[in-house]
C-alpha cells in the first residue's frame, strides 16, 4: 500500500511537471513569433522621416521593408534545411542572436545603401526563428494540440509585429531614428536569452541521414501536392493581407475620410484584435479540422473586405480588423497543415512556405496598383475577395479529406483534417 501511495504521489508529481513544462513551452514558441517580428516591418511608419532624410523618392525608401521579406524569401528554405540536419532549438536561438546583432547594425547606418544592406540581413536571420519554430511546434505537438500551439505563435508574431511598429514611430517622433534600431536590437538579444532558457530542447526531431540532398528533398516536397496546396494558400494569404493594408491607405487619405498619415497608421491596432481572436480558434482548428476553420476564417476576411466599401469610418476600421483577424486565423491553419502534409524534412517544408508567403505578399503589395488605376478602391476589393475564394478552392480541394489526415488529437478527440 505505501508503494501504491508513493507511486500515484510520483505520477501526480510527473502530471503536473508536464502541464507546467506544457506551459512554458508554449509561452516559449509565442515569444519566438514576438522576436521574429519585432523588427520585420520596423521601418514602415518610419517610411515618410526616411524620405526626408535621405532624400530619395518613396520607391526607393520603401526597399527598407521590401530587403527584409526578400531576405526572409531567399534564407527560408535553406534555413530549413539547415534544422533538419542540425536540430531545432540550437538554430532558433542562434537566429535569434544574429538577428539581434543585425537590427543593431541597422543603428549604423550612415545612408540608405547600408540601411538597406542591414535589412537584408535582418530578414536573412528572421526565418531561422520563425519558420522553424513552426517545424518545432509541428514536432512537438504532434500527438494534440498543434493547432492550438500554432494559433499561440501567431498570436506572439502579430503582437511583436504591432509592438514594433508602435515602438519605432514612438522613439522615432521623440529623438533620432537610429535609436529604433538600438532599441529594437538590445530586445531581440533579450529575447535570445529567454528563448535560450524557456525553449525545451525538441524530443521528437529526428535528423536527416548522412547523404541527404536538400534539393533532393525539395523537389520532391515541390512535386507534393497537398503541400504544393499549402503553399498556394500562404501565397493568397499574404496577397490579400498585404494588399488590403496597403492600398486602403490610398481609400482613407482621399474624400470622404481625409485622414492623416498618424491616424492611418494608428489602424494597425486593428491588428489586436487577431492577437485576441487567433488563441481560441486554435483550438476550432484541433476540433473541426484545418479546411473547416479556414473557410469559416476567410469567409469572415471576405466580408471584412465588404464592409471596407462603405464611407463610414468606423465600418472600414470593423471590416480591416475581420480582414486580418480571418487572414491570422487562416495563416494559423495552413502552418500547422504543413506537418500532416510534409512526409520528411518538415523544416525544409516550412520554410518553401514561407518562400511562397512572401513572394505573395510582395506581388500583393505591387499588383493592386495596376487595378486600382482602373477602378480605383472597389476594384482592388474585388481582386482581394477573388483570391479569398480562391483560398477556399484550394484548400476544400486538395487539402485531402478528413480520413487522409495524422491519428487522432488527443485533446479534442477528433481527427483534424
Amino acid at each position: 500500500m505505501p508503494d501504491t501511495e508513493t507511486a500515484t504521489i510520483a505520477n501526480r508529481d510527473l502530471d503536473i511537471s508536464i502541464e507546467r513544462g506544457w506551459d512554458r513551452r508554449t509561452w516559449a514558441v509565442v515569444f519566438s513569433g514576438f522576436c521574429a517580428f519585432l523588427g520585420l516591418y520596423a521601418t514602415q511608419p518610419l517610411l515618410p522621416l526616411l524620405e526626408r532624410y535621405f532624400s530619395v523618392g518613396k520607391v526607393a525608401v520603401s526597399l527598407t521593408v521590401t530587403a527584409t521579406t526578400a531576405g526572409v524569401a531567399l534564407a527560408a528554405p535553406l534555413i530549413g534545411t539547415i534544422a533538419d540536419r542540425f536540430g531545432r532549438k540550437r538554430v532558433i536561438v542562434g537566429s535569434a542572436c544574429l538577428l539581434a546583432l543585425a537590427t543593431l547594425l541597422d543603428a549604423t547606418a550612415t545612408g540608405l545603401p547600408s540601411l538597406i544592406f542591414w535589412r537584408f540581413l535582418q530578414g536573412v536571420f528572421t526565418p531561422g526563428v520563425f519558420a522553424v519554430t513552426v517545424a518545432y511546434i509541428q514536432e512537438e505537438w504532434a500527438d494534440s494540440g498543434a493547432g492550438r500551439a500554432t494559433a499561440a505563435y501567431v498570436t506572439g508574431t502579430i503582437i511583436g509585429g504591432f509592438t514594433g511598429r508602435m515602438t519605432a514611430g514612438l522613439i522615432a517622433s521623440r529623438a533620432d531614428w537610429h535609436l529604433v534600431f538600438v532599441a529594437l536590437g538590445l530586445a531581440s538579444g533579450v529575447a535570445a536569452v529567454v528563448l535560450q532558457a524557456w525553449l525545451p530542447r525538441e524530443r521528437r526531431f529526428i535528423r536527416d541521414a548522412e547523404g541527404f540532398s536538400p534539393l533532393g528533398s525539395a523537389i520532391d516536397h515541390l512535386r507534393n501536392k497537398r503541400l504544393l496546396a499549402i503553399f498556394a494558400v500562404g501565397f493568397c494569404v499574404l496577397f490579400s493581407l498585404l494588399g488590403t493594408f496597403t492600398y486602403v491607405t490610398f481609400y482613407l487619405a482621399a474624400p470622404p475620410f481625409h485622414l492623416s498619415p498618424a491616424a492611418i497608421g494608428s489602424l494597425f491596432v486593428v491588428y489586436l484584435v487577431g492577437a485576441v481572436i487567433t488563441p481560441p480558434c486554435g483550438r476550432a482548428i484541433d476540433r473541426y479540422g484545418h479546411r473547416i476553420a479556414l473557410a469559416v476564417a476567410i469567409g469572415v476576411a471576405m466580408l471584412g473586405e465588404l464592409l471596407t466599401l462603405s464611407h463610414s469610418l468606423w465600418a472600414v476600421v470593423i471590416g480591416l480588423a475581420a480582414v486580418c483577424s480571418g487572414v491570422f486565423v487562416a495563416q494559423a491553419a495552413a502552418n500547422s497543415h504543413i506537418g500532416l502534409a510534409a512526409e520528411h524534412s518538415k523544416a525544409l517544408a516550412v520554410g518553401l512556405y514561407v518562400t511562397f508567403y512572401y513572394v505573395g505578399g510582395s506581388v500583393g503589395a505591387a499588383l493592386p496598383g495596376y487595378v486600382w488605376a482602373l477602378g480605383g478602391w472597389p476594384a482592388c476589393v474585388g481582386v482581394f475577395v477573388l483570391m479569398q475564394l480562391t483560398i477556399v478552392a484550394i484548400a476544400l480541394a486538395a487539402w485531402g479529406a478528413p480520413s487522409d489526415a495524422a491519428p487522432r488529437d488527443a485533446y479534442s478527440g477528433v481527427r483534424p483534417d
